[in-house]
């Protein structure tokens, strides 16, 4: 069941407008980089040890993020031993609470018309996928690049659908790959 949920997560994450967050390494000069390649089982990492990715999803994934990275930006996917940056990527989900709380109600009380407010909560609990993208100089073994997005997770969406949201989701973490420069 947790697979399931996991799936669900990455197929839906651009369900909702959360922005994407990036971190970089401010010395790493991304002029020099090239080419690319996978770290191998880049779906495992310690982070996420209870957490397996099917292979669909894990298809999607890397043919997204192998587009982004060779049509938009124009790097070369390469064997590792020659790649200038490893891309490695992992996901996970996480239960989120929404509490809302809210007046009702207005009339009669105890026989007086007057300003009888009754206070009522609600509480739901949803999930939340994070997909998160490394960079890593294969030359330094050093991460210099990491994007993430997370999002409410939207269930029940054909293949078609999942295949859209995983290309938008990367196609957007990795709009700040390179880092822009800042103004």
């Amino acid at each position: 069941m947790k697979n399931i949920l996991i799936v669900a997560a990455i197929a839906l994450l651009t369900a909702c407008t959360q922005t994407p967050d990036w971190d970089y390494d401010k010395s790493a000069n991304f002029s020099n980089f090239k080419t690319f390649a996978w770290v191998e089982n880049a779906s495992l990492t310690k982070d996420t040890t209870n957490y397996q990715i099917n292979g669909l999803m894990e298809k999607r994934v890397r043919t997204a993020v192998n587009k982004e990275l060779s049509q938009t930006l124009g790097m070369s996917l390469v064997d590792a031993a020659q790649a200038d940056v490893l891309v490695n990527y992992h996901a996970s989900v996480d239960k989120e609470l929404e509490v809302d709380t809210f007046n009702v109600g207005y009339g009669a009380r105890w026989g007086y018309w007057g300003s009888g407010f009754q206070r009522d909560i609600s509480a739901r609990e949803y999930e939340v996928g994070t997909l998160v993208i490394d960079i890593i100089d294969r030359e330094s073994n050093q991460l210099v690049w990491r994007g993430a997005k997370e999002g409410r997770l939207k269930k029940k969406q054909s293949p078609d659908q999942r295949e859209a949201s995983i290309k938008e989701t990367v196609a957007n973490i990795l709009s700040n790959f390179p880092p822009h420069k800042q103004l």
